[in-house]
C-alpha cells in the first residue's frame, strides 16, 4: 500500500533544515533537456511533496489527538517555522522552472492542463514577504484548537467536553436541556474576548499577505488562491442569496412543526434539538469500536470494497474517534500521499451526528484510496468542491442502510429524518458563515463591536424566524465562534453547500438506479483534481450548478423524501 520511493530514501528521516536542502537543492538545479526529463523530474518532485506533506500531517495529527502535549506542539511548529518557509521558496523556484520548460508545450495538454493551471495561481500569487506571515498564521491559527480543546463544563458531577455535554440538548426534559445549553454558553462566553482578539490578529496578518499579494481586501485573494477557476465571487453572493429565497422558509416550516408539535408558546434555541415527539435521543452506537465496526459494515453494503478500505484503517489505527478531553475539536480525514491510507479523526460521543460524521469522513477516506494511484500529488489535492462531493454524497447514499445502526424501523426513520433536516439547517448556516466572512475582510479595520453587529445582522438574515434568541442575546452574539473554519481555514467552508446540492442529485440518482450512480460516483473519484470541477460533477452524474432554479428543484426532491418519514 505504501509508496516506494525513487528519489528520497526510504528510511529519510527529517531532524533539522539541512536534512531536505540537498534534494531541494538536487530539483533546483537539476537539466532538463527533454519532455521526458522534464517529466522525471516532475515526479521527483511530486514525491518530495509528497514525502514532506505527510511528514506535516503526522505533527498535526498527533497535535490534535492530543493539544495538551507540549512536544508534539513543539515538532509541529518546528516544521511550521524551520521546514515550510524554505520549501515554499523552493516551490516557487519549482513552479518557475516548470512553467519556463520549453518542453512544458510537449506534454499532453489536456493530461496536465489542471495541474498546470494550479502551478501558475501558485506562481502568480508568490510573494517571498508572505512566507514569514504564513507561517505565523499556521501557529496562530492553532491556538483555536487548543482554546476550544481546554473547553468543558461540570454538570451533575461530571466534567465533561462541549461536544458530549451536546448530547443533553437532545434530553425529553427541557430543564436539563436549558441548565446544559447555559452551562456550554457560559463556557464559550469565557474565552469569547480571547478569541475575538485571535481573530482580530488573524484578520490583520491575513490582510497583510492579501496587500502583498497586490490585492485590495483578503477575500478576493483567497478566491485565487483556493484555485476558484470555475466561478466567481459574484457566484457565491448568488449562492447566498438563492439559499435564503428557497432553503430558509423550508428551516422555518421545520421549527413551526416543532413549535406545535411540544406546544410551547416560545421555541427556544435549547429546543431545537430535541425530538419533536420528545422521544429519547438516537444512540446509534456505544463506543468508537462499535462506530467503526458497523460503519465498515453499511459501506460493505454500499459497495464491499468501500468496507475494506475502512478495514485496512482500523487494522493499521489510522482513526481516533471518541471525544475526551484536551483533543482538538471537530473532524477530518487527512489524506497521507506516501502510505496511501487515509486517517479520520473525530470526536465521537456516541450520537447521530456522529454517525453522519463517520459516513462523512468515511466518504473523503474512500476519495483517498480510490485516487491514490494518481501520477502526480497535484492531482491528489483535492479542491474542496470535489472532495465534498464524495463525503456528503456517501452520507446520503449509506443511509439507505442505516438499519445496521437501527434496528427498531421507527428509529431508523427518525434518524433519516434527522439527517435530512439538518441539510436543510445547514445550507443558510453555511451562506451566514461565508457572508460573515466576506464582510469581516471587507471592513478589515472593525473593531469587536461593530464585528458583533456583523455578525448579528448576518445570522438574522440567515436564521430561523422562529426560534427566539431574546433571552439569550449575548449567546447569539458569541455563536460565531464555535465554527472552526473563521480561525483555521478562512473561506472553506462554501465549498460543503456546493458540494451539498451536488451530493442530493447523486443520491437522486441513486434511488433511481443504484449502481449506475455508485459507477458514476467512483469514475468521478478516481480523477482526483486532473480535470475541471464541472467535468468532474458531470462525471459524477450530477451539476455544477448553484442557481436558484436549481437549488429549489434539489430542496422539491428532498422535501418529498421527508414525506416519506
Amino acid at each position: 500500500m505504501k509508496i516506494k520511493r525513487n528519489f528520497i530514501p526510504q528510511d529519510f528521516k527529517i531532524k533539522n533544515k539541512e536534512d531536505i536542502l540537498a534534494f531541494l537543492n538536487d530539483l533546483k538545479d537539476r537539466k532538463i533537456d527533454s519532455a521526458e526529463s522534464l517529466m522525471s523530474w516532475w515526479a521527483d518532485k511530486s514525491e518530495t511533496e509528497a514525502f514532506l506533506e505527510e511528514d506535516m500531517a503526522w505533527r498535526y495529527i498527533k497535535m490534535t489527538c492530543n493539544t495538551e502535549d507540549e512536544k508534539l506542539a513543539e515538532d509541529f511548529n518546528f516544521f511550521v517555522k524551520e521546514i515550510e518557509p524554505t520549501v515554499s521558496e523552493y516551490s516557487d523556484i519549482f513552479d518557475k522552472k516548470l512553467l519556463e520548460s520549453p518542453f512544458l508545450s510537449d506534454l499532453d495538454v489536456e493530461k496536465y492542463d489542471t495541474a498546470i493551471k494550479k502551478v501558475e495561481v501558485a506562481k502568480e500569487l508568490f510573494r517571498k514577504e508572505n512566507i514569514p506571515l504564513f507561517s505565523e498564521l499556521q501557529q496562530k491559527e492553532r491556538e483555536f484548537g487548543v482554546i476550544s480543546g481546554a473547553m468543558t463544563i461540570t454538570y451533575k458531577g461530571e466534567e465533561m467536553t462541549l461536544q458530549k455535554a451536546g448530547n443533553f440538548l437532545k434530553s425529553t426534559d427541557r430543564e436539563v436541556r436549558k441548565t446544559v445549553f447555559e452551562l456550554i454558553y457560559e463556557r464559550r462566553a469565557k474565552d469569547a474576548e480571547k478569541l475575538n482578539n485571535l481573530l482580530s490578529d488573524l484578520i490583520e496578518k491575513r490582510q497583510k499577505v492579501a496587500e502583498n499579494a497586490g490585492f485590495d481586501n483578503y477575500r478576493d485573494y483567497m478566491h485565487k488562491a483556493l484555485k476558484r477557476f470555475d466561478y466567481s465571487v459574484d457566484d457565491v453572493i448568488s449562492f447566498h442569496n438563492s439559499v435564503k429565497e428557497t432553503v430558509l422558509p423550508l428551516v422555518n416550516e421545520i421549527d413551526i412543526r416543532k413549535k406545535e408539535k411540544f406546544a410551547y408558546d416560545r421555541l427556544m434555541p435549547y429546543d431545537t434539538s430535541a425530538d419533536p415527539d420528545l422521544k429519547p435521543a438516537l444512540k446509534p452506537f456505544n463506543d468508537g469500536n462499535e462506530l467503526i465496526d458497523k460503519a465498515i459494515q453499511v459501506f460493505t453494503k454500499v459497495r464491499p470494497q468501500y468496507g475494506e478500505y475502512l478495514k485496512i484503517m482500523k487494522e493499521n489505527s489510522y482513526l481516533d474517534l471518541e471525544s475526551r478531553k484536551g483533543k482538538a475539536p471537530g473532524g477530518y480525514n487527512y489524506p497521507l500521499y506516501e502510505s496511501n491510507i487515509p486517517f479520520i479523526f473525530m470526536n465521537a460521543t456516541g450520537n447521530q451526528r456522529d454517525l453522519e460524521t463517520m459516513m462523512h469522513e468515511g466518504g473523503h477516506a474512500i476519495h483517498s484510496f480510490l485516487s491514490s494511484n494518481l501520477e502526480l500529488v497535484d492531482f491528489k489535492e483535492l479542491p474542496s468542491e470535489v472532495a465534498e462531493l464524495a463525503s456528503m454524497s456517501m452520507e446520503l447514499i449509506s443511509s439507505e442502510y442505516w438499519d445496521i445502526f437501527y434496528d427498531n424501523e421507527d428509529d431508523l426513520k427518525r434518524a433519516k429524518r434527522t439527517h435530512l433536516e439538518g441539510i436543510i439547517n445547514v445550507l443558510p448556516w453555511i451562506a451566514t458563515i461565508d457572508k460573515f466572512q466576506h464582510l469581516l475582510y471587507l471592513t478589515p479595520q472593525h473593531t469587536p463591536e461593530e464585528r458583533k453587529e456583523l455578525w448579528i445582522q448576518t445570522a438574522k438574515e440567515f436564521g430561523s424566524s422562529i426560534v427566539d434568541w431574546s433571552d439569550y442575546e449575548n449567546y447569539f452574539s458569541i455563536m460565531w465562534q464555535k465554527q472552526m473554519h473563521i480561525f483555521e481555514v478562512p473561506f472553506y467552508y462554501i465549498e460543503y453547500g456546493i458540494a451539498q446540492l451536488g451530493a442530493i442529485a447523486i443520491w437522486r440518482n441513486f434511488k433511481k438506479n443504484p449502481q449506475k450512480a455508485l459507477d458514476d460516483y467512483e469514475n468521478a473519484l478516481k480523477l482526483g483534481y486532473s480535470k475541471p470541477i464541472p467535468e468532474i460533477y458531470k462525471t459524477a452524474g450530477t451539476e455544477f450548478n448553484f442557481s436558484k432554479e436549481y437549488i429549489e428543484e434539489l430542496m422539491t426532491f428532498v422535501k418529498e423524501e421527508l414525506k416519506k418519514l
